[in-house]
């Protein structure tokens, strides 16, 4: 089995367009977890990256380049305990 790299990606969206970005990100199959989020962010993401992949180039070309992201945050994770 490949290894793979967790990530976790808040999102900020447009007002009003978070529904529907997570609707698009869901249409691309390439996140484990999506969940609507209260305070800063508007969305978080759960994604599992193939090892080996480029992270930030990962991020880039398959969530960011969807219309009506304002920010993003993504987190690397190490270990789970």
């Amino acid at each position: 089995m490949s290894q793979l790299n967790r990530i976790i990606v808040q999102l900020q969206c447009r007002p009003g367009t978070a529904y529907r970005v997570a609707d698009e990100i869901h249409e691309r199959e390439i996140v484990s977890e999506i969940y609507s989020t209260s305070g800063e962010w508007d969305l978080l993401l759960i994604i599992n990256v193939p090892a080996g992949e480029d992270i930030g180039k990962y991020v880039n070309e398959h969530i960011l380049n969807i219309d009506s992201i304002n920010r993003s945050l993504t987190t690397l994770t190490f270990a789970s305990f």
